[in-house]
């Protein structure tokens, strides 16, 4: 079942390769070979335009079959596609954006006589920016896995505990539904540990990450999501944690209070929930991403809360991003972003509002493009949820 899956996306690759003029790739960063080879090993496939992949694979050494070669070192590669009576490529293309600067250089030098490209990784974006029907399926699967452990949030809260304490508990809840834990985000300088949960003022902190939200975080070391913050009434806490049930990334953020809140934090959730539905209903193939950022802006500018949406001092500019295997795929629902959405692409959308002294309010569900329309993908209660 996988094989047929895979070839799929391989081809995906393969047509955007014969676009630009590239005959071969050679992949080995993780999240790649994921896509293409269905799991993580040290090594590397070389994709042909007009042959079978290969696998050069170091470790793990129990894997043999048809077009798999095991070696020690990439230098080998090239003499075993000799042997193999295989042509060298013309054009290579490797993941420049992703290989540290040695072993690009490294790799290329194993290809003296061909024309090397850095433009692997913004291709393979590219290709994983449209997702085929059982990479849906997946999110689907891990959607309910996403909701089955929120709707067991209330159950773990004890008055008096702080941020980080009610954070361990939910870790807990997601892990027992099957949860991997890794969080996967492209991007060398971006990190974070399965999600956050931020409280109060807290949501307010900026942060050197590129998320939607930043948080203070425990140290310096890791500067995002809980802070030790005590949890008081009074005030919300948003839970957003990344719903890596299958491989891929699902996204979902649901606010909980403490007791009551003012007023002013139910009109600015129920701001966030029309932001939502104005950009569902927008959000058809050929939809410009651009457009459908201006829209939120327009409605959280007249609902008087523009001061405080994605953001009090340090705002994160952008409403919803694309979703798979990384937590920051294309589309991006930003300015100036003129990508157009297409069926099988799956993003988040996550209109959120930060409320000095009371916390964060909003909402993020993961939603997948059809032919008319969208899919959501996280089914679970959008209301704040008193505790």
């Amino acid at each position: 079942m996988l094989q047929p899956e895979l070839k799929l996306r391989r081809d995906k690759i393969r047509a955007l390769m014969a676009q630009q003029g590239i005959d071969t790739a050679l992949i080995t960063c993780n999240v790649n070979l994921i896509y293409t080879y269905g799991c993580v090993v040290s090594g590397y496939l070389y994709l042909p335009l007009n042959a079978p992949a290969r696998l050069f694979i170091k470790r793990p050494n129990d894997i043999e079959g048809e077009h798999i070669h095991p070696i020690r070192k990439p230098e080998q590669i090239t003499g075993l596609l000799k042997e193999c009576g295989l042509p060298l490529p013309v054009k290579l293309m490797l993941e420049g954006d992703e290989l540290p600067f040695t072993e690009y250089n490294r790799l290329a030098a194993c290809f003296p006589e061909t024309e090397v490209v850095p433009c692997g990784t913004a291709l393979i974006r590219q290709a994983r920016s449209v997702k085929t029907p059982m990479e849906i399926e997946m999110f689907r699967r891990s959607g309910a896995a996403h909701t089955k452990a929120y709707e067991q949030i209330p159950s773990v809260y004890q008055p008096g505990m702080t941020d980080r304490q009610l954070s361990v508990e939910i870790e807990r809840l997601m892990r027992l539904e099957g949860c991997l834990g890794i969080f996967r985000v492209f991007g060398q300088s971006m990190e974070i540990f399965m999600g956050s949960l931020l409280a109060g003022d807290n949501a307010a902190v900026p942060s050197p990450y590129d998320f939607a939200l930043g948080g203070k975080g425990l140290d310096p070391s890791l500067p995002g999501g809980v802070s030790g913050t005590l949890l008081q009434a009074g005030q919300c806490f948003m839970v957003d944690m990344g719903g890596n049930f299958y491989g891929y990334m699902g996204d979902m953020s649901r606010v909980f209070s403490i007791g009551k809140l003012p007023e002013q934090a139910y009109a600015a959730h129920q701001t966030c929930l029309e932001i939502q539905e104005e950009i569902v209903a927008m959000a058809k193939p050929g939809a410009v991403c651009e457009d459908m950022y201006n829209k939120a802006i327009e409605i959280v500018t007249k609902a008087g809360f523009a001061d405080y949406f994605m953001g009090v001092d340090q705002k994160a500019k952008f409403i919803g991003h694309g979703i798979g295997l990384e937590i920051n795929e294309m589309p991006v629902l930003a300015p100036r972003m003129k990508q157009e959405l297409e069926p099988g692409m799956v993003f988040a959308l996550e209109p959120k509002i930060v409320l000095p002294g009371i916390g964060p309010v909003g909402i993020e569900n993961s939603w997948a493009v059809t032919t008319d329309g969208l899919e959501k993908l996280t089914l679970c209660k959008e209301e704040i949820i008193e505790l």
